[in-house]
């Protein structure tokens, strides 16, 4: 295992470009099961949730090549379903978005049962709930899910709660269903319409991705497509708390403003300077920082996965606040490792109280999922003396190179062995 070696307190200053966003690019790849032609990808980011869903892939019959650094092909005219299995879907919960494209290609599709996670309960429920709705015979039996349809047929889908993912699933299955499906309750995360936006140049019928239901009318094949990945809005946001927390000034460019409007007013609630143009936002911190409460809620709300980098940042606060998490059950695992640097976080329930702290001391602390590790490095960039942030494969998951990138505006951190 990996760790990084943090010396902080110096401030970062500089421009960065956003990478492409993970979380638009897994239902991209996903999607290439639906495709009747090759695909193009362009933009992809090279981390390790990539590589999973591609050796996914390639268990069904979709090969892939990469030109280049960052675009990526894939030839799916030798797709077949098949068995997702459970050591790759356990490692990346987002390997179950195979499950629609497979049934309404294919037929029939066998995908091991997510389970749970570090950061709480995701259940799948409501993936299950729309394809039965559409017509598919759902077994559930040692482990995995097995669905089977001739052909899915439209339906009118209420999601219990909101789930992107299940959004996302049922979106790709119903692009070959029989008649018109109407998903209510619907994700309007970004990433939901930039896959709304690769199906309709497929040659699908989906109207209404942004807004809380969407509308899409089945057809009988889909081609191939070519896209550039869009920005990833929660790195742009890591990178805009990165120079907050460490009193800096840094510009992230290749973003889209928009997409993280929720976290730029609090961080001008908290007295950062934050500009913007159309593709480049800019923090600068100069004076205290003040508190500021958040509550994590979908899209268009407080992200969940810019949570625990926004703690870290309140742990410098001139004051108390409080951090309230609706979306999981057990997102604070941070707020103990961030105590081991001197924070000041008392928990209950779903919300942590923090008291801000005139500075955080390094430390050896230990990343617990992916955003947590985020978290861990910034508060490591902005504490007193050395951090040691262990087991930072969970970072590898959705930050590529990051300590390469950080060290190019300023900061002293290091990738070391175990």
């Amino acid at each position: 295992m990996d760790q990084f070696r943090i010396r902080g307190g110096a401030p970062l200053r500089g421009e960065m470009e956003a990478s492409g966003s993970k979380n638009a690019t897994l239902p991209m790849l996903a999607a290439s099961l639906l495709a009747e032609g090759p695909c193009r990808l362009r933009g992809v980011p090279r981390l390790q949730d990539i590589y999973t869903i591609l050796d996914l892939l390639e268990g069904f019959g979709v090969r892939h090549e990469w030109r280049g650094g960052r675009e990526l092909l894939l030839d799916p005219s030798g797709a077949r379903t098949g068995t997702a299995p459970y050591n790759l879907v356990r490692t990346m919960r987002a390997s179950v978005m195979v499950l629609g494209p497979l049934v309404t290609r294919f037929g029939r599709a066998r995908v091991s049962l997510p389970g749970g996670c570090a950061i709480g309960a995701r259940p799948i429920d409501q993936h299950i709930k729309g394809l039965e709705a559409m017509g598919a015979g759902i077994r559930l039996e040692t482990g995995y899910i097995e669905a089977r349809a001739e052909r899915l047929r439209g339906a009118r889908i209420s999601f219990d709660l909101i789930t992107v993912t299940g959004t996302k699933n049922l979106m790709m299955a119903a692009a070959l269903a029989e008649g018109v499906t109407v998903l209510e309750n619907a994700a309007r995360e970004p990433e939901v319409v930039s896959l709304a936006a690769l199906l309709n140049q497929m040659g699908a019928r989906v109207k209404g991705a942004g807004t809380p239901i969407i509308e899409v009318e089945g057809v009988r094949s889909l081609r191939g497509f070519e896209v550039e990945v869009p920005p990833d809005r929660i790195e742009t946001g890591t990178l805009m708390i990165a120079g907050a927390i460490t009193r800096g000034d840094v510009t992230v460019r290749r973003c889209v403003p928009a997409h993280v409007d929720a976290l730029t007013l609090r961080l001008r609630e908290a007295g950062l300077d934050v500009t913007e143009g159309e593709d480049w936002v800019r923090v600068r911190s100069e004076g205290a920082i003040r508190p500021v409460n958040v509550r994590t809620a979908p899209y268009p709300g407080f992200p969940t996965d810019l949570q625990a980098q926004f703690m870290a940042l309140m742990t410098l606060a001139e004051g108390a606040c409080a951090v309230t998490e609706t979306i999981f059950e057990n997102r604070f695992m941070h707020a103990a490792e961030l105590g081991r640097m001197g924070a000041r976080i008392g928990l209950d329930g779903r919300t942590a109280h923090v008291e801000g702290v005139p500075a955080l001391q390094g430390a050896v602390v230990m990343a617990t999922d992916l955003r947590a590790s985020a978290s861990l490095v910034l508060a490591g960039l902005a504490a007193r003396g050395e951090t040691v942030v262990r087991r930072v494969y969970h970072l590898d998951r959705g930050y590529e190179s990051l300590e390469t990138r950080l060290r190019s505006i300023g900061a002293d951190i290091q990738r070391v062995a175990e």
